[in-house]
């Protein structure tokens, strides 16, 4: 548990957080010891605030396993409707898709993970189940990596100084070097192609979403089964509409925010 910065500081809202994160894309079922050990509070302090959850419906139980419920979307649900980028972005995102026969999906930096705030799902990828709010780490996708490619070089040194990269492929960037030296080529080429970093046999084709300040802001992908094709294809049938469409979707926000 962090330590408090103020007397206004309320130690069991701390808490509740602190067990709702204890779920994870990878770990959506957890038992009581699991939570105790992820969250450090004692078992039957855990054991009430989980079944407290459960009563609110945030929470299910079936005698062993804790699952978080739909319910708990009403937290980002709040935040999402009220932004403009999903809004915006969404018809672009569809005639893409439509176009190219892809799932494409947007996502923004929530720490050292990207969350997705909006998708559009394609025939092609039906096993490919992300939904909205879903978070994966930024140095093993797409769309993280152009995010990161977007921070001055002080702000992005700090960032991968304090970053865990785990690696969840064979293919994964893992190294520090090498992502650098990466994230400086997206960069300077405006895009990127990643190949089977956060699963096997997936395809990630991403572009920057810069707000009318310039600043990087969101990232636009377009999700493929990697097998069959070769990275160049991919390059020469996704980047042109890919950064088409950003532009669009950057062009819609500047009128929205009168810029």
């Amino acid at each position: 548990m962090s330590e408090p910065h103020g007397t206004h500081f309320v130690r069991s809202a701390e808490k509740t957080l602190a067990v709702l994160r204890a779920f994870t894309p990878e770990q959506q079922e957890l038992t009581l010891s699991e939570v105790v050990q992820r969250t450090g509070l004692d078992r039957s302090g855990a054991r009430r605030f989980l079944l407290t959850l459960v009563d609110l419906g945030y929470v299910s139980h079936d005698g062993r396993l804790f699952t978080l419920t739909p319910r708990v979307l009403e937290f980002g649900y709040s935040y999402l409707s009220g932004r403009s980028l999903p809004e915006l972005a969404r018809p672009h995102l569809r005639k893409l898709t439509e176009q190219l026969g892809e799932m494409t999906a947007v996502a923004v930096l929530d720490g050292d993970d990207i969350r997705y705030v909006l998708r559009v799902p394609s025939p092609k990828l039906l096993s490919v189940a992300i939904p909205v709010g879903a978070r994966f780490p930024a140095h093993a996708t797409s769309m993280g990596k152009v995010l990161l490619a977007g921070f001055p070089p002080e702000q992005l040194e700090a960032r991968l100084g304090s970053m865990t990269l785990r690696r969840l492929t064979e293919s994964t960037t893992a190294s520090r070097e090498a992502l650098r030296a990466e994230l400086t080529e997206i960069r300077n080429r405006g895009f990127v192609v990643c190949d089977d970093e956060l699963e096997a046999g997936l395809r990630g084709v991403a572009a920057p979403l810069r707000d009318a300040a310039g600043e990087v802001h969101a990232a636009v992908n377009v999700s493929l089964d990697a097998r069959g094709t070769t990275p160049g294809t991919a390059r020469e049938r996704i980047v042109p509409p890919l950064l088409t469409t950003a532009a669009r979707i950057e062009s819609d926000l500047r009128l929205k925010s009168g810029g």
